[in-house]
């Protein structure tokens, strides 16, 4: 057994943990002892840690901060929602968040066996336990706010897989075959997941707006463990920067995309609604570009990403080449560029289909490349080691 400690932070005692759960949610958390049964999560390997449902309503606000309804009240329940259509949407925002927590450990949990360090074991186990806990905090509100729709959306986080592909979003249902892909998962596609928290940490609704401050302490860490594992890799150097730039071209286009569409209409009425915000919705200052608000947090977050990677080439040893972050018109799935072919530096790409292939396999990772990282480089030290300090 791996024994994980709760360490959430010092103003985690400020928060409220609600204590007695509605029956609704009782039934719920059966279903999740089978969903761990099916995935294969030992629940042994939680140790003490619990699954706290975790509310700061100090950061929440007291009034709604943008959009059509600013200054009114927050909305505690879903009585005073003023449209269907809103609820709707809540409902929407809330399962597609609780979609993501559960699949990323369906993705992860595999690799326990094969952790390279028990520091990575157990910040790995730590990662896969907060992601669970999130998942719980989005069941809940679905269950306690939004009657039988809720608990309907509460059983369907359930039941899609990412194993089977049937999770909402496409990075979701990305294989993670090896620590390579987890360090890549963790630094880019769970910093996407600190803007989509931050930008609902504002949210109108009240009760999902408090989840948020807790969730965002303990993503922290998660991001955290990518970014300090890319480093590692890098600094040993046994892993070729040139092979681990193929895998930081594979996985930032698909966190660019969770972003969503150009332009996009639902954005835009989440705005106008309240529910969901910009990630510098506080610190701003200025109006919102209601058209192009999943343009501005894709940018932000862009150019947070070219920051980070210019700490983590840093590392490097000598003589091998600058990693970097790929044009954002590299290999999209969603948006302007969705279908058209550029070059990592982020030229149009002139060559036919044929050729576009053949290029493909000099910048993301081949089969070859997949073998001889597994079958090679990870059976070496191929990460600097780190000690585990925690219990």
């Amino acid at each position: 057994m791996i024994n994980i400690v709760n360490r959430s932070g010092k103003n985690m005692a400020d928060s409220e943990v609600v204590q007695n759960y509605p029956t609704n949610f009782e039934t719920w958390i059966d279903e999740f002892k089978d969903w761990q049964t099916r995935i294969g999560f030992d629940p042994s390997w939680l140790g003490d840690y619990r699954f706290d449902i975790k509310f700061d309503w100090d950061t929440a606000g007291k009034e709604i901060e943008f959009g059509d309804f600013e200054g009114m009240p927050k909305w505690d329940r879903r009585m005073q929602i003023p449209q269907q259509n809103i609820m709707d949407a809540i409902i929407t925002m809330v399962s597609v968040q609780g979609d993501t927590e559960f699949a990323s450990v369906e993705q992860q949990n595999h690799l326990l066996d094969t952790a390279p360090t028990e520091y990575d074991k157990k910040s790995a186990l730590r990662i896969m336990c907060e992601e669970q806990r999130h998942g719980w905090q989005m069941a809940y509100l679905l269950c306690t706010f939004f009657g039988e729709q809720g608990v309907r959306e509460a059983a369907k986080l359930l039941e899609r897989n990412a194993q089977e592909g049937t999770r909402i979003l496409g990075s979701f249902n990305e294989p993670i075959d090896h620590w390579l892909d987890f360090f890549m998962f963790t630094h880019f596609i769970d910093r996407d997941g600190k803007y989509q928290l931050k930008m609902l940490s504002t949210s109108s609704f009240k009760p999902l707006a408090a989840s948020m401050g807790p969730m965002l302490k303990e993503e922290s860490f998660h991001l955290g463990t990518g970014a300090n594992g890319l480093r590692r890799i890098v600094k040993r150097g046994v892993i070729p920067c040139a092979l681990v730039q193929k895998y930081v071209n594979k996985w930032v286009s698909t966190g660019l995309d969770l972003f969503g569409t150009d332009d996009s209409t639902s954005a835009q009425w989440a705005y106008v609604y309240g529910i969901k915000g910009r990630y510098d919705e506080r610190e701003s200052g200025v109006s919102a570009d209601r058209e192009h608000l999943n343009e501005a947090s894709r940018d932000l977050y862009f150019q947070e990403l070219r920051e980070e990677m210019r700490r983590i080439s840093n590392a490097r040893k000598e003589g091998e080449p600058e990693l970097y972050i790929p044009s954002d018109k590299f290999r999209r799935g969603i948006g302007k560029y969705s279908g058209m072919n550029f070059t990592v530096e982020g030229a149009p790409f002139e060559g036919s289909d044929q050729e576009w292939k053949e290029y493909l396999a000099t910048v993301l990772p081949t089969e070859e490349d997949e073998d001889r990282l597994i079958n090679d480089y990870l059976k070496q030290e191929w990460i600097q080691y780190r000690e585990w300090k925690g219990n």
